[in-house]
């Protein structure tokens, strides 16, 4: 007999595998369409709102595991009687695929990150990040890392923190000997400007770094409005001259940046797109992490044969207000 509906149960959680809750997150009933012999569900936006990110500098592993049961039911509403319910995990995290990737495509299982070059100010650390569970070794220089998971989706995105003035990290698959990606390190030397860390959640749902290390300009915007007092006294019918008759009130300020990258490689032109399409972006500024949100809503992909050199200058505006208003 033919499928009529599904029950699906759909518990999002994390910790491991075996960690999932009694009771499902989310409860949804769909019947086949009459033309149709599968039922579709699509899930992504509901996973991901339990998907969270604080950032803070601290690049935590954002990943939940997710457990899908589906109860198929036949024409007369009778649950089947085999291979019923059927249930399957999934790993999620907050990225996304692009429309040529296709439905429900797999992105990357070894190095999160899309370009093979990463620019850091000399003398400075950074981190990569990966995929453990696809992720066997990480070589930078003569240091090799061995790569472990052990379920828990706090650590199922490794952070690997690359020593100041590396060249070079190769990350191998599983078995040790397959080179998945080889990132190069360009270190800079910048006398004059102050270098500035963006991190935003790139398209594998990690935080990546980027550097902002020539130019930077602050500004700020203000809006407010305005009312008429009157400053008459009654009992005197004068008034003060350092009285006001125009009145200020709801003042707000909203600072900005300008930044520029620096002259940087063609490759990584992938980098500058995956930031202005992410939703959580943050800066390390005057030694605190803070929120920002790109507002170039344009981007003019550079290459080497049309503009020679590449660099690109992005306004950020911070996600607060300059005054205190948090309620």
């Amino acid at each position: 007999m033919g499928l009529k509906r599904i029950e699906l149960e759909l518990s999002v959680y994390t910790g491991t595998i075996s960690d999932a809750p009694e009771s499902a997150t989310y409860f949804i009933s769909k019947t086949i369409v009459t033309t149709h012999t599968k039922i579709n569900f699509e899930v992504s936006e509901l996973v991901k709102d339990y998907i969270t990110h604080n950032f803070n500098n601290d690049y935590l592993s954002d990943v939940v595991w997710v457990k899908a049961t589906a109860n198929k039911f036949d024409q007369d509403d009778v649950p089947f009687s085999f291979d019923n319910p059927e249930t399957v995990y999934y790993e999620a995290l907050d990225g996304w695929g692009s429309f040529e990737d296709g439905a429900n495509a797999e992105l990357s299982t070894g190095a999160l990150v899309t370009s093979n070059n990463m620019y850091v100010p000399d003398d400075t650390a950074s981190k990569i990040p990966i995929w453990a569970g696809g992720v066997g070794k990480v070589v930078i220089g003569s240091s090799t890392t061995q790569i472990t998971d052990n379920g828990n989706t706090n650590q199922k995105i490794q952070y690997i923190t690359v020593p100041a003035n590396s060249s070079s990290v190769a990350i191998f698959a599983t078995n040790d000997s397959t080179l998945l990606k080889t990132i190069t390190i360009t270190n800079i030397c910048e006398p004059k400007f102050t270098p500035y860390k963006v991190t935003f959640i790139n398209k594998y749902g990690a935080y990546e770094n980027l550097y902002f290390y020539k130019k930077t300009k602050e500004s700020f915007n203000i809006q407010d409005e305005q009312y008429k007092t009157n400053i008459i006294n009654n009992s005197t019918a004068s008034y003060n001259t350092n009285s006001t008759q125009e009145q200020r009130y709801n003042v707000t300020a909203e600072t900005s940046l300008k930044m520029n990258t620096g002259y940087i490689v063609e490759d990584m032109t992938s980098t500058i797109e995956e930031l202005f399409l992410s939703e959580n972006v943050w800066i390390r500024y005057n030694n605190k992490t803070l929120p920002i949100l790109p507002m170039t809503k344009s981007m003019q992909k550079k290459t080497v044969l049309n503009d020679k050199l590449i660099d690109y200058t992005v306004d950020f505006k911070f996600g607060f207000n300059k005054i205190n208003n948090v309620r």
